[in-house]
């Protein structure tokens, strides 16, 4: 599914996902610093981590993609150094999308009645 070679960014701050094309790549402009229309994939998630849109150039205009779990929540890895995005190998976005990487629902340990 994802173009072999191409950079993929995950943005670090999770944005409001009612966000269309402009409002992203006016982001990936302004705040990424970056080229929308690159030809690199940008990742963008929301508050809860449920969900996450996928803005991208195919030649001919800006592509938006986007996935939100049935359940559970996207594991997404930690910026480094601060930055406002973290850059991804294919395969690891190929895997957050496939749902390989995410969180299993936390299990509480049951309660066992002391006699």
């Amino acid at each position: 599914m994802i173009p072999s070679g191409v950079d993929v960014f995950l943005a670090v701050e999770p944005i409001d996902l009612r966000w269309g094309f402009d409002r992203l790549a006016g982001l990936v402009q302004g705040h990424l610093e970056r080229d929308a229309r690159s030809g690199a994939l940008y990742v963008f998630f929301g508050k809860r981590r449920e969900a996450v849109k996928v803005l991208f150039f195919d030649g001919s205009g800006l592509c938006l993609f986007y996935k939100r779990l049935d359940r559970g929540v996207f594991r997404l890895p930690e910026a480094m150094g601060g930055g406002t995005c973290v850059q991804l190998e294919e395969r690891a976005l190929d895997a957050l999308l496939d749902g390989i990487d995410v969180e299993a629902p936390v299990r509480r340990a049951r309660k066992t009645p002391t006699h």
